[in-house]
C-alpha cells in the first residue's frame, strides 16, 4: 500500500506542542478513531507515522506533511480517514488534505514563512528599513548550534527571500522563503539576527508561522 500524506495545520496553543509530543498525538489519534498503523518489524518496533520538516517549539503552520502508512488488515476507506481523525484530534491540529505520496523527503527544496515582529513601544515603521538593510547585506553572520557545537554560518546563501512590510505602528511582517534542508536555515535564526545585529530594533515579541513547504523545482510540495 503506499504511503498517504496529509496536510495538517498547528495553531493556537497547539504551536507549544513538542515534535515528539506530536507523534504521540497522531499514534493516539488513529488508535482512538479505529485505525491501524503499520509498525516494523524487530524487537523495538515503531509505527509509520511522520512529519516530514519538524518545527520548532512555538511555531504555528497551515502545511504540514503528515506520513503515514496503515497496517495492511486495516480498511478503513481513505475518505473517511480525515474525519475521524479530525474528531480525535485536540484543538489547533487538523487534517486540511489527504493525498497519496508523490515525492520523498529528500525532494523538500524550501519554506513559506510569515515573520510577526510586534513592538509595544509603537515605532514598527522606524525599524522597518533597517532590518530590511540587514537581509540584503553581502554576508551575514551568526553562531548557530550544530551536532558538533557552535559554528559561524553565513545566514544569506539560504534565505531566498525577505520582504518586509508594515501592517502597523505595533507589527512588522515579513514574507520570507529559507532552504528547508541541505542546509536548512531555521527561520529562528533570522530573529536571532536581527536582535544580534540590531538590537534598537529588535521586536518586543515575534511569531513564526509556516505557510508553505515546496519541492527543489519551487513546486508546492505533495
Amino acid at each position: 500500500m503506499p504511503a498517504i500524506q496529509k496536510k495538517i495545520t498547528k495553531k493556537g496553543a497547539a504551536r507549544y506542542i513538542s515534535h515528539l509530543d506530536l507523534m504521540r498525538v497522531f499514534q493516539r489519534a488513529f488508535r482512538r478513531a479505529g485505525m491501524l498503523l503499520r509498525h516494523s518489524q524487530g524487537y523495538t518496533p515503531h509505527a509509520y507515522v511522520s512529519i516530514l520538516l519538524p518545527m520548532s517549539v512555538g511555531v504555528s503552520s497551515q502545511c504540514e506533511v503528515l506520513d503515514y502508512e496503515l497496517d495492511p488488515g486495516d480498511t478503513t476507506p481513505e475518505a473517511e480517514i480525515p474525519a475521524k481523525l479530525n474528531a480525535c484530534l485536540p484543538a489547533g491540529i487538523r487534517i486540511l488534505a489527504s493525498y497519496e505520496s508523490e515525492k520523498k523527503a529528500g525532494k523538500l527544496g524550501f519554506l513559506q514563512a510569515r515573520l510577526d515582529l510586534e513592538y509595544d513601544s509603537g515605532n514598527a515603521p522606524a525599524c522597518r528599513d533597517a532590518i530590511a538593510a540587514l537581509f540584503q547585506r553581502p554576508s551575514l553572520l551568526l553562531m548557530r548550534k550544530t551536532k558538533r557545537g557552535e559554528a559561524e554560518v553565513d545566514l544569506l546563501p539560504m534565505l531566498r527571500r525577505f520582504d518586509l512590510t508594515v501592517a502597523g505602528d505595533h507589527l512588522l511582517q515579513a514574507d520570507c522563503l529559507v532552504c528547508a534542508q541541505d542546509p536548512a536555515l531555521n527561520p529562528q535564526l533570522l530573529l536571532n539576527a536581527i536582535a544580534h545585529y540590531l538590537p534598537d530594533a529588535a521586536p518586543s515579541f515575534a511569531k513564526i508561522h509556516r505557510v508553505e513547504i515546496f519541492d527543489r523545482d519551487g513546486a508546492v510540495f505533495r
